[in-house]
């Protein structure tokens, strides 16, 4: 596994990867600070801090002169980064479903998902154990074994990130259509998550497959020689890239809607109903008083107590 070779650490792409985890980490903490730090707020930090850390350790692991043992070390860490960075991206949407499925629906969802968490554990720790027998040897006898564990690893990171898409778009669809009880802020804040699901879904879950093919037909799977290994690498950057897009999507559910024209009119709709206008403003202030409550708490509660039942 080792590679014996001259190159510095920022003349290899490793470098670059672990650089922008380690931004997109910087990224999410300054987000955290404007909307507050939660469970789900911390997923894009932990995933980009572990791009960053395993990214950085595979070089020293694969590419440095270093004793064997501190490689094999490296290389055991760095495998464990990994499946923290990869793995990881499927708990932003786990956050959000815990929260909103119930009964038999949360039931079957979380067996199906820990179920494909700790497949996907057992198949890196497997990896793992390979890696560190073929760098303690300074071989690559066993790479072809690896790259079929990894086709396994990338499938089933796929299927646990359509999993999860499946029932935020099933669920977030049927509250947005059937709660009654929703006012047209929420509403909407419904509908960017909903879209926001639907965006993993033709992304993420993709980028899982497409790498689970290409790293089975590289021809050296620690240097991109060829186009198919130049393929794999641009997935693992779009893989690396990512967490950009769940800031993006806190900070989307964090903002004002623009539905203070509707409920400006609403009022003047009660009076033609024949409301009083005294009942009119106490509505139109109780629904400026939900907005307010529900940007100040962020979207997970919200949908929570919204919940039809």
């Amino acid at each position: 596994m080792m590679q014996n070779t001259t190159n510095t650490y920022f003349e290899l792409s490793w470098s670059i990867l672990s650089t922008i985890g380690m931004i997109t980490s910087f990224i999410g903490v300054m987000v955290c600070g404007i909307i507050g730090f939660s469970a789900i707020s911390l997923v894009p930090i932990i995933v980009s801090a572990a791009c960053a850390i395993a990214n950085g350790l595979c070089y020293y692991a694969s590419y440095s002169n270093y004793s064997t043992n501190h490689r094999v070390v490296a290389g055991a860490f760095a495998d464990i980064t990994w499946l923290i960075q990869e793995v990881g991206l499927s708990f932003y949407s786990y956050q959000i479903l815990y929260r909103v499925l119930s009964g038999k629906q949360k039931k079957v969802f979380l067996t199906l998902f820990w179920l494909l968490v700790c497949s996907i554990t057992a198949v890196r720790v497997t990896i793992l154990i390979h890696r560190a027998i073929d760098v303690s040897h300074n071989s690559l006898a066993l790479q072809h074994t690896i790259d079929h564990l990894h086709v396994a690893y990338f499938t089933m990171i796929a299927l646990t990130e359509c999993l999860c898409s499946y029932f935020l778009i099933r669920t977030f669809h049927r509250a947005s259509t059937s709660s009654s009880v929703l006012t047209s802020t929420s509403s909407n804040i419904f509908k960017r998550l909903s879209r926001s699901a639907e965006i993993r879904l033709a992304t993420l879950a993709p980028i899982g497959v497409c790498r689970a093919i290409t790293y089975s037909f590289q021809r050296d799977p620690q240097e991109a020689t060829d186009t198919v290994g130049e393929l794999d690498r641009f997935m693992y950057s779009l893989e690396c890239l990512f967490p950009i897009v769940m800031i993006v999507d806190l900070l989307a559910s964090r903002l004002p809607n623009r539905g203070s024209a509707t409920q400006m009119r609403v009022p003047a709709t009660m009076h033609h109903q024949g409301i009083d206008r005294d009942t009119a403003m106490e509505f139109q202030k109780r629904q400026s008083q939900h907005r307010e409550h529900f940007l100040r708490l962020g979207p997970l509660r919200e949908i929570r107590s919204n919940e039809p039942v």
